[in-house]
């Protein structure tokens, strides 16, 4: 009575219906609560349809054309490339930065504009995600801010760093 085991390749992501981005489709998973897909992509795609408007009043022309490069600049500019990990040595804790994998720093990028955008209150999701992946793209807004003291506790601890 052999149980049928699963491995990473049978159970594969598919991309998102609308951009063909898989990117996109996973942080649609982590937008989604309780199991409610059709829920979260309509939060994600009004929120990207919410900045193809700002996009057309930008006058930078250096300014990307659609929303989906708007969301792949923020997610890339709130990445962290270090963080802090606290470590036993001697009876005395260390936080001692490393450096953070690739897929790691996806899902540190996920979360911290997740938390930034259900953190805050009193506006529709849909509008706080688009404003939060409009100043991500632009390097600003709390989920870069919390991507920027990362770096900084990684920096003041760089004397730790040969601990790692």
């Amino acid at each position: 009575m052999g149980s049928k085991s699963f491995t990473k390749s049978a159970v594969q992501l598919r991309p998102d219906p609308r951009f063909n981005d898989l990117q996109l489709s996973k942080f649609i998973n982590c937008i989604m609560q309780r199991g409610q897909k059709a829920s979260a992509q309509r939060i994600v795609y009004d929120a990207l349809d919410e900045i193809m408007t700002k996009l057309a009043k930008e006058t930078d022309p250096n300014a990307p054309k659609e929303s989906i490069q708007v969301f792949r600049m923020a997610i890339d500019n709130v990445k962290p490339f270090v963080e802090v990990r606290s470590k036993r040595i001697g009876g005395a804790n260390y936080q001692v930065p490393i450096q953070v994998n690739a897929k790691r720093q996806q899902s540190l990028a996920f979360r911290w504009i997740i938390d930034s955008v259900r953190g805050e209150k009193g506006r529709p999701t849909h509008r706080k995600l688009a404003d939060e992946l409009f100043a991500a793209a632009k390097k600003e807004g709390k989920a870069m801010a919390t991507r920027d003291q990362t770096h900084r506790m990684a920096d003041a601890n760089k004397a730790f760093a040969h601990f790692a």
